[in-house]
């Protein structure tokens, strides 16, 4: 069911440089693995005619630095036809020279014409060449430059939020991480099909193809460095199988689960998850709250909505409002969480705020049109 725990790749940008000049044969297998499997969001691009103008100047610029270091040490080459070489010849040398054509009429013969041929102008006819066949290069090189990318982005995440599953459930956690504040290069999607691994590329995620319950999988989306993991897939069977590799290999990460069955909580609060969303119960509740009462279920589906005005939300306790009541403090407090306990607004225990409590709170966000 699980692989071995492989060890994560030492981060770091001596790493990055490291991998550049020198990788062992494991380094390169799993790099060369990871990039087949992980998918890194679609970096902008130049048009087309951009990038042949862009090229054909630089290959133009080649052309006029050579003809002038052929024109300054002119007196150092031979014209079969006149013995001269002027302004005009040194174009044409160039432009043979470097085009590899090399018909021999002009040819340097001095010391120091030789020495210029083989220590600059040989190099910058590589420059040339490597520039008139760029695209080929361009299409060859693809594979190498996106391993690099993800061994860069593997080196560098840490602290990072794994949503497993980018169906209905994935997608909207993600919508919520991002309304409150989440970047989306800390976001990273596990899914083991393709169609999902590209929409979730197509929204500027890094995304990993692959099944969530094998271990190589989840290390390869850098689990044992995540500070939190979402579980949503379909069954509750494979979100349970997902949380107990998760938690073997990350002992610090926050696991919130969602399944569809009540049973299947206490089963997953063993597996390692923090917490557990029961979907269905929860979509129940919410209907029997509609059709008792229409507006309750609007202000709840408005306090989960990042954005819509309302915000439910957890936030430490301030300085100011330690010794203070719940109710004196700015926003709506409907809880208090001290020492892990929650703590009704009206318990008694929760009329002073204290350092180190967390607060439930209402707010109303400042919308922008």
């Amino acid at each position: 069911m699980k692989d071995e725990k492989q060890p994560p790749p030492k981060a770091g940008k001596l790493s990055i440089l490291r991998s550049l000049w020198y990788r062992s044969n494991r380094e390169a297998v799993d790099d060369a693995e990871a990039g087949r499997s992980i998918t890194m969001p679609a970096q902008a691009t130049v048009p087309p005619l951009q990038q042949v103008l862009r090229r054909l100047a630089m290959a133009l610029l080649v052309l006029a630095v050579t003809t002038l270091l052929v024109w300054l040490d002119r007196s150092g080459y031979s014209d079969n036809a006149d013995g001269k070489v002027d302004f005009l010849d040194a174009a044409y040398y160039t432009t043979v020279t470097l085009s590899t054509t090399g018909y021999g009429d002009i040819a340097p013969v001095s010391d120091g014409a030789r020495l210029t041929n083989i220590l600059i102008i040989t190099p910058l006819r590589v420059v040339f060449l490597i520039i008139l066949v760029g695209t080929t290069l361009e299409v060859l090189t693809e594979r190498t430059r996106q391993q690099v990318r993800v061994h860069r982005w593997r080196s560098r995440m840490t602290d990072h939020v794994i949503v497993v599953g980018y169906g209905t459930k994935g997608r909207h956690a993600i919508e919520t991480l991002r309304g409150q504040g989440v970047p989306k290069e800390k976001i990273v999607v596990v899914d083991p099909q393709q169609k999902a691994v590209d929409a979730a590329s197509a929204e500027g995620l890094v995304s990993v193809l692959g099944d969530a319950t094998r271990s190589k999988t989840l290390l390869k989306a850098e689990l044992q460095r995540a500070a939190r993991v979402i579980i949503a897939p379909q069954r509750d069977d494979t979100a349970t199988l997902v949380t107990l590799t998760a938690r073997q290999l990350n002992k610090r990460a926050a696991i919130v689960v969602a399944v569809r069955e009540d049973e299947n909580v206490p089963l997953l609060k063993q597996s390692g998850a923090d917490t557990v969303v029961t979907s269905s119960s929860s979509a129940g509740r919410l209907l029997g709250v509609s059709m008792a009462s229409p507006h309750v279920a609007d202000t709840l589906e408005d306090l989960m909505t990042r954005g819509s005005g309302l915000n439910l939300a957890e936030r430490p306790v301030n300085k100011d409002e330690v010794g203070r009541s719940p109710r004196e403090c700015a926003d709506l407090v409907v809880a208090v969480v001290r020492r892990k306990k929650m703590l009704d607004f009206a318990d008694p225990e929760s009329s002073q705020l204290q350092f180190g409590d967390r607060l439930i709170t209402i707010s109303r966000e400042e919308l922008s049109y």
